[in-house]
């Protein structure tokens, strides 16, 4: 079944940050270098990730190669990492390893799409998909340090490596028979793809904004409250996701899914807006509850506006695309958090992801006609 073989493939992004960390750690010995060869894989990761995803969305094949080159790269980081390896090599080598990560959640969701039929459907689909996928990676870490505990943090990263390949052969084998992806005539097989359809780049606008003022929260709370408080206050973000995915997955919905996104991106300013107005752990619980159950749920009409807006040969690079928004987004808010925490205190951090969401929630709003024309047109 792809839906669990696609889980065994997450599962193996979701355990891998902190094996990653400590095996670097261990292997050259700073905490600055392996944060940086960790930021770095994180960083090409993402940007590389569309483009992985036009790859094997046109030449299924390519998978395997992915699979392949980063597995042996994690493994070569393993190596290192035990034997001990300077700070350039191990930038160098999470680098590269950033290069190859197989793209999982845009294949699946296009396949969901290819698998239902009509609005309801995909929607509790993709709901599902992005429960299970946020479930997964809620639970990767405590796995990754149990992992890094009970043998070694260059062991654990050999097993993150085993399960991806694992994972991915399991996948390739579900996805076996799938055609691919044609290049249509509207951006496919060019540079920009899916950027070129009208209203995308609005709606990777409102991702990366979410995505950056939940990440600007986090960093305020912590700050604010500690580590103590912080880590219960941040896991009901966590659990906000998984009801909010769910029940928007099975609540039926009149307003047509730009509205929804425009409504939910609104919700999530408020909630964002809570912690500066209520400076207080319970204005903080009540808000990320909040944020985590309508950020899902934006993912998920953000998904199903791929659908609409994008192409037939161009979503599984468009739902890479939303990922990009949404890793980038979360990286530009922790690096302006961080900043801005140290030098104005966290209230100004709360007020700071407000700012940024509801702005970029307003921007959106003046490109809701087109959205709902192009809606129309692609329908037609």
């Amino acid at each position: 079944m792809p839906f669990v073989a696609a889980l065994a493939a997450r599962l193996s992004y979701g355990v891998l940050p902190l094996p990653l960390l400590l095996a670097l750690r261990d292997g050259t010995g700073s905490y600055a270098a392996a944060g940086s060869a960790v930021g770095l894989f994180g960083l090409v990761s993402a940007l590389l990730g569309p483009l992985r995803a036009r790859l094997v969305a046109r030449r299924p094949g390519t998978l395997t190669v992915l699979t392949a080159c980063y597995a042996l790269l994690l493994g070569a980081l393993a190596a290192g990492a035990a034997a001990g390896l300077p700070a350039w090599a191990a930038v160098l080598l999470a680098a590269a390893a950033g290069v190859f990560p197989p793209p999982v959640g845009p294949l699946m969701r296009t396949l969901w799409g290819e698998l239902t039929t009509g609005e309801e459907q995909r929607r509790c689909a993709l709901s599902l998909d992005t429960v299970a996928e946020s479930t997964v990676f809620a639970c990767g870490p405590l796995l990754g340090g149990l992992l890094a505990a009970r043998t070694s943090p260059a062991w654990a990263l050999v097993a993150c490596a085993a399960l991806a390949v694992a994972g991915f052969a399991a996948f390739g084998r579900a996805l076996r028979g799938r055609k691919a992806d044609a290049q249509t005539a509207e951006g496919g097989g060019v540079v920009l793809g899916p950027l070129r359809s009208p209203g995308f780049v609005p709606l990777l606008a409102v991702v990366l904004a979410v995505s950056a003022a939940i990440a600007v929260d986090e960093i305020a709370v912590v700050v604010a409250w500690g580590a103590g408080a912080a880590g219960p206050l941040l896991a009901l973000f966590s659990v906000g996701g998984v009801v909010g995915g769910l029940v928007y997955g099975r609540l039926a919905w009149r307003a047509a899914p730009g509205r929804r996104l425009l409504v939910l991106a609104a919700a999530a300013t408020a909630c964002c807006t809570l912690p500066a107005l209520l400076f207080a752990p319970p204005g903080a619980a009540t808000a990320l509850l909040g944020a985590g159950a309508c950020t899902d749920a934006l993912l998920v009409t953000a998904y199903l506006l791929v659908e609409e807006l994008v192409p037939a040969g161009s979503r599984t690079e468009a739902g890479a695309w939303v990922n990009t928004a949404y890793n980038l987004g979360g990286a530009l808010g922790s690096a302006a958090a961080g900043l801005l925490a140290d030098r104005a205190g966290p209230v100004a951090a709360f007020v700071l992801a407000a700012v940024v969401l509801g702005s970029a929630t307003a921007a959106a709003a003046v490109w809701r006609s087109p959205l709902r024309g192009r809606a129309r047109a692609v329908a037609a």
